[in-house]
């Protein structure tokens, strides 16, 4: 019988024919923590008087309180950084970048078991690797003994066929997606991305879907590591961890989702809940006070692109704060090159160094009570940025670029159209 990526990659890691449903032990390949979660799991570790880790890539990245903002958590970076001179562990600090980012930049590969103390690890799953978030004891066990256990998911298999229109993607995808099956939708089950818009998607819009797979309840999000992530891989001057992984044309799926993507409008979630997703028409007009433009989800350079190439000789509208932060040094220094950084600042916004930013409210952009923010982040939880009394919506780079211009939430169709008349 056919196998799902899931089911390949775990069977290939545990040594068994492992299908759906089954409990199996796999070796890991990739253990990570971050600086909210990883004091916890470091802590455990030192309990269970291990003094060197065992996955062969153990990462810990100081980036959600980078640089720290308080002395508590300056300590615990000294915690972090200690347990790395002592342990083995590699050590990302401050300004590297995102962990979601880093790992599929430098780390993660397809056909590995990729665990990380934080909810988006699922993110590099977008490069044929099973990865998944864990409890800090979880990753703390892994990253020690190089192993954990997992039961094999169901996966649900995400059909997109067709291609997107002017100003709309794969975050407006992953919107619609989550917004049809909610929260918990897809809880502990595998997404598999497939299709023709899949197959034709950069690997960074590829991670925005992959990222978000836990916002429907997933256990990770998956997809075929092809001739797009060999590219990618290539770029990061790692060719040699590229291999092709598909899942089997039998492969036996619990559910099948077919999307059009070619129907696909703007997407936007309103607050507090990601599966709270309507199309940005009708949200038109509500005020916005920030606007934020980052994070593990829409922090590449595709995403920083796609901002600036609408921000250009525009500017932010009085009253709204723009914050970008490129999600990685890497992203920072070709923004950079590129002149994009030069865009943002002259339209009236503000760069922040890489790393989480505002996304956790640790520091960096809190809101004020009842202020409003439209964020390409993953999360729009009351609380979230650091205030319960604000409010955030979510939306993809474009539809947030435009709706800073305007100071208003607007559909960033409308500036892309004038832009193509222009040119014609």
């Amino acid at each position: 019988m056919g196998k799902t990526l899931a089911e390949k990659i775990l069977s290939e890691k545990s040594g068994q024919d492992a299908y759906a449903g089954q409990i199996v032990i796999a070796r890991v390949d990739v253990a990570a923590f971050q600086d909210g979660t990883g004091p916890l799991g470091v802590r455990q570790i030192q309990k269970l008087k291990i003094e060197k880790v065992r996955a062969p890539k153990s990462i810990v990245f100081i980036d959600h309180a980078a640089p720290s903002p308080r002395k508590e958590l300056s300590n615990d970076h000294m915690l972090l950084r200690e347990f790395c001179s002592k342990s083995g562990a590699i050590l990302s600090e401050v300004g590297d970048g995102v962990i979601h980012q880093r790992l599929v930049e430098s780390y993660a590969k397809p056909g590995d078991v990729v665990i990380g103390a934080d909810s988006h690890s699922c993110t590099s799953g977008a490069l044929g690797a099973f990865a998944t978030g864990m409890g800090s004891t979880d990753v703390a066990i892994g990253m020690a003994m190089g192993r954990t256990w997992f039961k094999v998911p169901e996966t649900y298999r995400i059909e997109v066929k067709g291609r997107f229109q002017p100003g709309v993607g794969a975050k407006d995808l992953i919107l619609y997606l989550i917004g049809m099956i909610g929260a918990d939708g897809a809880t502990y089950k595998a997404l598999e991305f497939g299709g023709e818009a899949i197959d034709n998607m950069s690997m960074e819009s590829r991670f925005t879907l992959s990222n978000m797979a836990v916002e429907a309840g997933a256990k990770t999000g998956l997809i075929a590591s092809d001739k797009i992530t060999r590219e990618y891989l290539k770029r990061m001057g790692r060719l040699k961890d590229w291999r092709a992984l598909a899942p089997d044309k039998d492969a036996k799926y619990e559910k099948i989702i077919e999307i059009d993507a070619g129907k696909l409008e703007p997407q936007v979630a309103c607050p507090h809940t990601v599966d709270n997703t309507r199309p940005v028409k009708e949200l038109k007009g509500t005020k916005i006070h920030q606007v934020f433009i980052g994070t593990c989800t829409n922090g590449r350079i595709e995403d920083l692109k796609i901002a600036a190439n609408i921000l250009k000789g525009n500017k932010v509208a009085k009253g709204v704060r723009l914050i970008v932060v490129p999600a990685s040094r890497m992203v920072f220094l070709e923004a950079s090159k590129l002149g994009l950084l030069d865009v943002f600042v002259r339209a009236g916004g503000i760069i922040l160094g890489p790393g989480c930013g505002p996304c956790v409210g640790v520091h960096e952009g809190i809101l004020g009570d009842g202020e409003v923010c439209l964020s390409t982040a993953n999360r729009n939880f009351k609380g979230r940025m650091g205030n319960p009394e604000g409010f955030i919506y979510l939306s993809s780079p474009a539809t947030a670029a435009y709706s800073a211009i305007k100071g208003v939430i607007s559909d960033p169709r409308e500036v892309l159209k004038k832009k193509k008349t222009r040119k014609g």
